[in-house]
């Protein structure tokens, strides 16, 4: 017998979210069979922003990035790590 992958089921949750001129994708989505939620936010230059952290639910998920965008706005993935921080010697 072959062994199927999972499928990954995505939220109607994830859209695309336009804040001050910006655009984010927002993706919610989990294996079939998992209890847990997953949360990606991927901005324009293509960089992916995953929580580490799984969600109880879809909304759950959307709601944590709805509160992330209130706390810091949208540059914080617009922005975040455009510069590299060196460990000092």
């Amino acid at each position: 017998m072959t062994e199927r992958y999972p499928n990954l089921i995505y939220s109607d949750f994830g859209r695309r979210f336009d804040q001050d001129g910006f655009s984010v994708e927002l993706s919610i989505m989990k294996l079939e069979g998992s209890p847990e939620w997953t949360l990606e936010v991927i901005n324009s230059a293509g960089k992916s922003f995953v929580w580490e952290e799984g969600f109880e639910n879809d909304k759950d998920a959307y709601n944590k990035f709805l509160q992330t965008v209130a706390e810091y706005g949208i540059y914080f993935f617009v922005y975040q790590g455009t510069v590299i921080q060196f460990p000092w010697r």
